[in-house]
């Protein structure tokens, strides 16, 4: 079962790279954030985390410092108890001046930053950036190493996943809100006291003690996808502390829930029609080699086949709708994935499911022996806290399918259902939908994919529009997010701003 606003780096992409198994600035310059004495205005009975001390240790993976960062559980209440989380670090290789810390954020919600650190960003980010600045990464609070949301076991996890989304009568739709509330009822047991607390407002509060325990000034991150929503909520908060932010694949804030849900659905199509393009001009099209509309055709005529029939897989699960959905969708965050696609929906056709569960797994994060990560609890948990339910019950989600359908015509009716995520959420929400403006902060560049499925396009432009420094750079591409993806473009006007906070032109595209 796909959740609600899941907002991330490609899995696939990752897995390759080995990680994977939603005031004024002081000078207004963009200067980059210089060791020395941290910032600790409006800090006021925080004051033992902001002068906490690291402990740096060796991580076990060459190269890399692990450390553990404490913050308040409730910011309200600090002296209630505390959180652990999770820090990572591998050293600026040089030559030339250090330039300070580097954060980054991969998404998700609940996408692991040390992860995405230790298997990609600290060996794969370009090397002049690596050369300048130490680079570093928290697991949010209930994410990863971080205090752990977890909420149900791997086989009851097994069983959500392929709850079917797409209700024919009143039974499945019974039976699908009773797996939402399952799940919720699962995360209240076993998430116990950080449940409440691991909003995008706190993780964003988090970043700020760390930045301070640094020696950093200014805040230096680069984040993707729900990290952009981190970031800019850094910069709301914090503008004077705010150095130089790359937000890649953004995400709008002043958007309700539903919206969200239904842009990112109308995303998906977007991107399945490139795959569908590109599909019917090879020979092994499993889709057929007419045109894209006839793909779209079969590919809906499949699911309704799963639907009604699930495939063998040779293992306990079989492949149904709601899993092959959510394989096929794990291939839209990457270009490079519509190869094995096509082979798995070739296999899948055959009566093999086997390919097509794989991707839906990687979707998940899940294990060979049937565990899962905790990626999908943390991803609803922080959403639930951060927006207000798309829907009140079934019959509003029932009431909105035409719209998403609208979207997309191939995963339109599944995300509808499936955006009744946060629906039974045991802890209210604490966030709402506004614009953010960041106002005082110096230059923020927001990054745009023309086809990113995830996090559509009209997204960046609006971010940008709204903060009062942002500057809008545009991939015009295929896959999710642009930064280390291969456009020499991209990639130099990143690194020329990080290096020397200077941003690109305004309306700079690439391709």
């Amino acid at each position: 079962m796909m959740s609600s606003r899941l907002l991330r780096t490609s899995a696939l992409a990752l897995a390759v790279a080995g990680l994977l198994a939603s005031g004024c600035s002081a000078g207004g310059d963009g200067a980059a954030p210089r060791a020395g004495a941290p910032s600790l205005s409006g800090t006021a009975g925080l004051e033992r985390y902001y002068a906490q001390k690291l402990s740096w240790r060796d991580c076990g993976v060459p190269e890399f410092q692990c450390a553990t960062l404490r913050a308040p559980l409730d910011y309200a209440k600090p002296g209630g108890g505390d959180v652990k989380l999770a820090v990572s670090r591998v050293r600026a290789t040089g030559p030339g001046k250090r330039l300070g810390s580097l954060l980054v954020n991969p998404g998700g919600p609940g996408g692991s930053a040390v992860g995405y650190l230790q298997g990609y960003a600290g060996i794969g980010y370009p090397a002049p950036v690596r050369a300048r600045y130490d680079i570093v990464a928290v697991d949010p609070r209930g994410v990863a190493r971080s205090e752990p949301v977890e909420c149900l076991t791997g086989p009851q996890m097994d069983a959500y996943t392929q709850v079917d989304t797409t209700p024919d009568d009143a039974g499945e739709t019974s039976a699908l809100a009773a797996s939402f509330r399952t799940f919720a009822d699962g995360c209240a047991k076993r998430a116990g006291k950080v449940l409440p607390h691991v909003s995008t407002v706190e993780a964003a509060r988090d970043m700020d003690i760390l930045r301070a325990v640094l020696g950093d000034e200014r805040l230096t991150y680069v984040g993707a996808s729900y990290g952009t929503f981190l970031g800019a909520t850094y910069a709301e908060l914090f503008p004077k502390r705010t150095g130089r932010l790359v937000l890649d694949g953004a995400m709008d804030p002043s958007l309700p829930a539903a919206e969200l849900n239904r842009d990112q659905t109308a995303g998906f199509e977007t991107a399945f029609q490139a795959f569908a393009a590109d599909c019917v001009e090879v020979a092994d099209c499993p889709l057929g080699t007419g045109s894209p509309q006839a793909a779209t055709a079969r590919m809906r005529a499949f699911f309704r086949e799963l639907d009604a029939k699930p495939v063998p897989t040779g293992e306990g699960r079989e492949l149904g709708e709601a899993l092959a959905t959510t394989g096929v969708i794990a291939a839209m965050y990457d270009e490079a994935a519509w190869p094995q696609l096509r082979e798995a929906l070739t296999r899948a056709m055959d009566g093999e499911g086997a390919a097509l569960l794989a991707l839906a797994d990687s979707y998940y994060e899940r294990e060979a022996d049937g565990t899962y990560s905790n990626l999908m609890y943390a991803n609803a948990a922080v959403n639930c806290l951060d927006l207000p339910p798309a829907f009140a019950g079934p019959a509003e989600a029932q009431k909105a399918v035409p719209s998403f359908e609208k979207a997309s015509p191939v995963f339109g009716r599944g995300l509808a259902w499936a955006a009744l995520t946060c629906t039974y959420w045991p802890a209210p929400a604490t966030g709402r939908p506004h614009r953010i403006t960041a106002e005082g902060a110096p230059p923020l560049l927001v990054v745009g994919t023309t086809r990113d499925p995830a996090t559509p396009y009209k997204w960046a432009r609006s971010l940008a529009a709204q903060l009062s420094s942002g500057v809008l750079l545009t991939y015009d591409g295929d896959g999710h997010t642009a930064y280390g993806r291969g456009s020499d473009c991209i990639d130099t006007a990143i690194n020329a701003y990080l290096l020397e906070g200077t941003p690109p032109p305004a309306g700079k595209r690439c391709s």
